[in-house]
């Protein structure tokens, strides 16, 4: 069984290579954002904010130039579109079980999880739609660094917490599931997720480790807030859509619409790769290890985006 899963792995692996291979040679540009949009997002170092860097040098648009700053922040949360995809994919039973409750056909842990989606969303869309609004006036005036700094140090202290209740309990018998969070755990997952409209907070980071200092399993953890991403990342994109249509216009414009079709297509086949990955590692003992170099990348992003402001400043000045 475990020599089939691994030659199922080995193929999926191979088609996936080739598939990001033809993409490169076909439009680099796109592939490349693809590339960047597809690991960026499950890992703590915010995929908007690295879309806004990868595009300013691949598309040459200066993010000390306000209008520039505005466009490619715009861009950055537009191109969430294919990680949307694969978490549709690879969720896609939990998206139909969600449904099937909707329409009354639904049983009860599908409520907890209709609940946990709604209510975060809710929270998340109330506070994150102004957020994303104000950002958006600001006129490049944000330095992306710090608000992964302090994110990767969060995602450090889970690693220490985790090891600290893993000495603790031989048995994770106290961890907690959905099943016994509730509609507190819910808002405070939901506000969380909303600070990502912030360039440089993770969503999924930020999400992931609130869920972990509640004391979530963290098997449960990644998938709560991988699901949670679903709704919430769509809603960003529509309001995206709405208030920053001009600016996504003219992004298209320059990376055409083939490079985006591309950059979608390996944005979503990454992304399966690295969720199979990391829900397969959080089920193991070494997810501590994994939680804390989720940190540590965390912050060396941080460092790397507060030189590339100063770099960029010094420039603008010269």
């Amino acid at each position: 069984m475990e020599r089939k899963k691994l030659l199922r792995y080995v193929l999926a692996g191979i088609i996936a290579v080739i598939i990001i291979a033809i993409a490169l040679y076909l439009n680099f540009n796109g592939a490349a954002l693809g590339i960047v949009q597809g690991i960026s997002e499950w890992l703590p170092i915010s995929s908007k904010t690295q879309i806004m860097i990868a595009s300013s040098y691949l598309l040459n648009l200066n993010l000390n130039i306000a209008s520039n700053f505005s466009l490619v922040y715009a861009f950055g949360l537009f191109m969430e579109i294919g990680t949307i995809l694969a978490a549709l994919i690879y969720f896609r039973k939990d998206v139909v079980n969600l449904f099937k409750y909707l329409f009354k056909r639904g049983n009860p842990a599908d409520k907890n999880l209709f609940n946990y989606v709604i209510i975060s969303t809710i929270v998340t869309g109330l506070v994150g739609a102004p957020l994303y609004l104000v950002v958006d006036s600001l006129n490049g005036a944000y330095n992306l660094g710090i608000p992964m700094l302090i994110l990767g140090g969060v995602l450090i202290l889970d690693a220490i917490l985790i090891k600290i209740a893993r000495s603790k309990y031989a048995v994770n018998k106290d961890r907690r599931t959905l099943q016994n969070l509730g509609i507190k755990e819910y808002i405070l997952v939901g506000f969380a997720q909303a600070l990502a409209a912030l360039p440089g907070v993770s969503r999924s980071g930020a999400t992931t480790s609130t869920l972990l200092l509640l004391n979530v399993d963290a098997g449960d953890a990644f998938r709560l807030s991988f699901i949670d991403m679903i709704l919430a990342t769509s809603g960003a994109v529509v309001l995206t859509l709405v208030a920053s249509r001009h600016q996504i216009a003219h992004a298209i414009s320059i990376i055409t619409v083939p490079g985006l079709i591309i950059s979608i297509v390996v944005a979503t086949t990454i992304s399966l790769f690295l969720i199979t990955f990391l829900l397969n590692e959080a089920k193991k003992s070494r997810i501590l290890y994994i939680t804390a170099a989720l940190g540590i990348i965390a912050i060396i992003g941080g460092i790397l985006s507060l030189m590339l402001a100063t770099g960029g400043a010094a420039a603008a000045l010269s």
